[in-house]
């Protein structure tokens, strides 16, 4: 894609856009890195506030298009490299399964999960966008039996996200440990991509908190 205007990456490590470079490195795209060290604040100026004025990362610039919230960066990279095969065509039978978990993780499973952990109430059944917490890990542990993949035996840009999103959730005791979830997360930490972007992400991690104020 020799004539595709570069991409313009906007990252900081371990955070929500950790997945978009993972996805970046499976779909082996040309990009350029622009990395926020959020312990500086460097997120809140108004440099990148005029990338993203919701202050939030990830966020990619291709051209004159600009693409912030996380489900949409992925899916738009992913349409951008049909070869890599991670997104499913439009007349694919499995692009509504892929679209529904593309955004399911945001609209239903991340609030479900936030609300649960601070012990708020998901409100009146008609006025909640994910209904109640049991079923949306119910319907996730579904989707991953038996497997291996979100879409069955085809891996996509959705199990990117979903790999992700799962590690930290139950990283962090946010999600119950679960042996279909925890298989999930370890098959899809196993690819190369996630193993090269972890070590870079460890990498800057280590170099921001050097450079936090009052560090030694």
């Amino acid at each position: 894609m020799a004539d595709t205007p570069d991409i313009e990456f906007y990252h900081a490590p371990n955070t929500r856009s950790t997945g978009v470079r993972v996805l970046l490195e499976e779909l082996g795209a040309p990009h350029r890195l622009h990395v926020l060290n959020m312990r500086a604040g460097e997120h809140l100026g108004d440099a990148y506030r005029a990338i993203n004025p919701m202050a939030k990362v990830p966020a990619i610039r291709h051209g004159d298009a600009l693409v912030t919230e996380q489900a949409a960066v992925y899916m738009y990279l992913a349409d951008l490299f049909p070869a890599a095969g991670l997104a499913p065509a439009l007349t694919d039978p499995a692009r509504g399964t892929y679209l529904r978990w593309m955004v399911f993780y945001g609209s239903c499973f991340e609030p479900a999960v936030i609300d649960r952990h601070l012990k708020r109430e998901a409100g009146p059944r008609a006025m909640s966008a994910y209904a109640d917490y049991d079923s949306v890990i119910a319907r996730v542990t579904e989707a991953l039996n038996p497997g291996p993949y979100l879409l069955g035996d085809r891996f996509s840009a959705a199990d990117v996200l979903w790999g992700s999103a799962l590690g930290w959730t139950t990283g962090f005791g946010l999600v119950a440990p679960d042996p279909a979830l925890s298989a999930y997360v370890d098959r899809i930490r196993a690819r190369p991509a996630f193993r090269t972007v972890a070590a870079a992400d460890a990498r800057l991690a280590q170099e921001h908190e050097a450079a936090a104020p009052g560090a030694a």
